[in-house]
């Protein structure tokens, strides 16, 4: 009310547990990712950033501090193979027809999409290798509503095969042997759902929202307690079911797994 849309940026958590074999949604991972690009716009950084428990002991995903959003402008030139393969490596599946968030289809000189942190997809029209014209269009006819000068195409996945990803993969395979399956999959690149589920073994460093935010910023816990509480169930969950989920795997439950969620000490210690 006081600020204005813009200047607010929600920071969502991921409604899947710990080792679920299920993504979170598309608009989640994307919200996330285009939170954490605007606060490196300097002057055109949110203001405020509102973001609950689990969202801030969670550890980001490699490249989610530095990858950029992919910009499209009428009257720019694109190469439009080069287009859909950007698409795919950030996350989003080729269709033949737009219907869903992280969805993109091809016909021609055409290209749809369905941004990760949009309402309504968009329609880029080329002429040779120029944007000539970008719409809004509506699933239910796949008709071309409004017209626009320019876009942002956010990430539909957060983690994404970039600064080693794969090569970490690869070295899993021979010292967590039980994870073969996901492990090959992750180093090939192919994308799956519930492939977010083994991000904490694929990240070097333990990064947080909260490391980025700037020395000048404002950290205001609404019922710190509340907030402690909450991140100690949240850890004792996630033990929980890694030593529930050890059996199954055949890997020894004394072993603990890496962590989605740091350690309460380091949210509250103001050491960020």
């Amino acid at each position: 009310a006081f600020l204005g849309s813009d200047a607010i940026e929600f920071f969502p958590s991921w409604e899947t547990l710990p080792f679920e074999r299920v993504s979170p949604a598309v608009l989640t991972m994307g919200s996330r990712m285009r939170t954490m690009w605007r606060m490196r716009q300097g002057k055109n950084a949110p203001a405020v950033i509102v973001a609950g428990t689990r969202a801030l002991l969670q550890k980001l995903a490699p490249g989610s501090t530095t990858l950029e959003p992919i910009h499209i402008a009428v009257g720019s030139t694109l190469n439009i193979d080069a287009l859909c393969e950007q698409l795919v490596h950030c996350g989003y599946r080729r269709e033949t027809i737009v219907e869903h968030r992280g969805e993109f289809a091809r016909r021609g000189a055409i290209v749809d999409i369905f941004p990760a942190t949009d309402t309504e997809p968009v329609r880029v029209d080329m002429w040779g290798d120029e944007i000539d014209r970008l719409t809004r269009f509506t699933i239910s006819d796949q008709r071309s509503t409004d017209d626009l000068a320019t876009t942002l195409i956010f990430p539909a996945r957060e983690l994404l095969y970039v600064d080693g990803v794969k090569e970490k993969a690869a070295t899993l395979v021979a010292s967590e042997p039980w994870g073969r399956e996901q492990w090959e999959r992750l180093s090939e690149g192919q994308i799956f759902d519930g492939m977010e589920s083994w991000l904490p073994w694929l990240t070097e460093h333990d990064e947080l929202l909260t490391d980025h935010i700037g020395d000048d910023a404002l950290i205001v816990m609404i019922e710190p307690r509340r907030m402690s509480d909450r991140a100690n169930d949240l850890l004792a969950e996630e033990d929980d079911l890694a030593r529930a989920l050890a059996t199954s795997w055949a890997r020894d439950a004394n072993v603990a797994f890496p962590r989605l969620h740091v350690n309460t000490d380091r949210l509250l210690s103001g050491d960020h």
